[in-house]
């Protein structure tokens, strides 16, 4: 009788181990579904065979999520009315919303700026006596000051496309010819588009910290420069040609003293570097008098072949996807699936901050040098609607639940699968499901077994 006793009070014991699972909240959304929320069943029990095994192990800190500043970005939200303005902002960055944090600033014109402009177009003035960023009071800082009423702890960093024309041996903003420059091939040069002469290296560090001081009188912090976009990058927009020696130098020996001394609150980064060359990056940041000054490593395009290996080479060193790939104004799930192999491909290589680049663009994101781009909200120029794109909603997946702070934790086995643990420790699991059915999954996270069925084609997010 004992022992009958004994067997029916373990299997009580058992089946309420299963009834009694906890609840937790999963967040899906599709095409269709753009934010769901529903429960799955979470169990106290190992499952090391489940299709999903999540590692105890942890890897980087996560300092942010973000996007990039323009002026076009500026004048889609000047067409809405300022209650429509402030719904979209506030899904950008209030507490409901996406909750971004750490955010890019281009310094002087970008490839989305209105046209072309530098904060000092006077030839030979090398004392910067007639540096001013008037131009950027129209757009770029109502922009940035907006952000900051709804996330007033928002961190900032800048990076210039182009120096003033003057400084660069092209005498031209652009690197290359298009039909919407005047770029020629009398332009043409080979190696550093920016003079490497002593007085002009000198100037443009002066123009960089102008730059900081005039932010920081208009209200605005800026606590992170990288001092050149794509230095390897050819095209009809802003841009300027490096070579590795040349970077080198430059931050060693003029970036870096300089910027220790007059702003040294202020983070000099490596970037951004959009190039899979191991030894160029290695030139720079192996140089003795460079290294010493360089608190981070920013990465985007090519740069994701080796953001692994830049991990493990430099595992002290910061590092940051700064420009998501641009999608060329298709806006669609397909662009979305894209941009979360990008996610999946610089997190789990060990990046600690992820930047989209344009926020909110309108009608079918058209650039001034006539190229489109996706952006994370669409403004209809016509009707003044508001879109929110299905790469809002992958982001919002992410940067609405992992906290600045949390650790990424490692996944033994499984795919399409990132899995973050917050500071209080939360863990967020996004699954994402690019199939066109549905996907039975058994995900195991430490001592915690979830079942799961993945809608087709969605972004997932389960927090334990």
């Amino acid at each position: 009788m004992k022992v009958k006793c004994l067997y029916l009070l373990s299997l009580l014991a058992l089946n309420n181990m299963f009834v009694s699972a906890q609840k937790a909240k999963m967040y899906t959304s599709s095409d269709k579904v753009k934010w769901q929320q529903t429960s799955v069943d979470v169990r106290k029990q190992q499952n090391l065979d489940a299709d999903i095994v999540v590692s105890a192990t942890a890897d980087q800190v996560i300092d942010g999520f973000g996007g990039t500043f323009s002026e076009l970005g500026w004048d889609a939200l000047s067409l809405l009315t300022q209650e429509q303005r402030n719904a979209v902002l506030r899904e950008l960055f209030g507490p409901d919303g996406m909750r971004f944090t750490f955010c890019r600033i281009p310094l002087g014109a970008n490839d989305f700026a209105r046209d072309w402009y530098s904060f000092n177009e006077t030839p030979g003035d090398f004392e910067m006596k007639n540096f001013s960023i008037e131009r950027d009071k129209t757009a770029m800082i109502p922009y940035v000051k907006a952000a900051l009423s709804f996330n007033p702890d928002l961190k900032l960093w800048a990076s210039p496309w182009s120096p003033p024309v003057w400084m660069k041996k092209t005498r031209h903003y652009a690197t290359a010819p298009g039909d919407h420059n005047d770029f020629t091939e009398e332009n043409e040069v080979t190696g550093d588009h920016l003079i490497q002469e002593p007085e002009y290296l000198a100037a443009y560090v002066l123009y960089l910290s102008k730059f900081i001081d005039a932010y920081k009188e208009n209200g605005i912090n800026v606590s992170m420069l990288q001092f050149q976009n794509e230095p390897y990058t050819k095209h009809q927009w802003p841009n300027c040609s490096w070579l590795p020696e040349s970077m080198a130098n430059f931050i060693g020996k003029y970036l870096g003293p300089a910027f220790s001394k007059r702003h040294p609150d202020v983070e000099l980064w490596f970037g951004t570097f959009n190039c899979n060359k191991m030894e160029d990056l290695d030139c720079v940041m192996q140089h003795p008098s460079a290294f010493r000054y360089l608190r981070g490593i920013g990465l985007q395009w090519e740069g994701k072949d080796i953001v692994d290996t830049i991990h493990r080479k430099y595992p002290a060193m910061k590092l940051m996807q700064t420009e998501n790939e641009c999608g060329g104004g298709s806006i669609d799930w397909a662009a979305a699936e894209h941009t979360f192999d990008l996610l999946q491909t610089y997190l789990n290589g060990g990046v600690n901050s992820y930047m989209y680049f344009n926020m909110v663009l309108q009608d079918e994101g058209a650039s001034s040098w006539g190229w489109r781009q996706n952006s994370l909200i669409r403004v209809d120029s016509r009707t003044k609607r508001v879109a929110y794109t299905p790469e809002f909603y992958l982001m919002k997946h992410l940067s609405h639940f992992v906290k600045v702070g949390a650790r990424r934790l490692k996944v033994s086995k499984g795919e399409n699968v990132l899995v973050f643990r917050n500071p209080d420790g939360q863990i967020v699991i996004f699954c994402v499901n690019k199939d066109t059915k549905d996907q039975n999954l058994v995900l195991s996270c430490q001592s915690s077994v979830i079942n799961l069925k993945l809608a087709p084609k969605t972004f997932n997010t389960i927090l334990i």
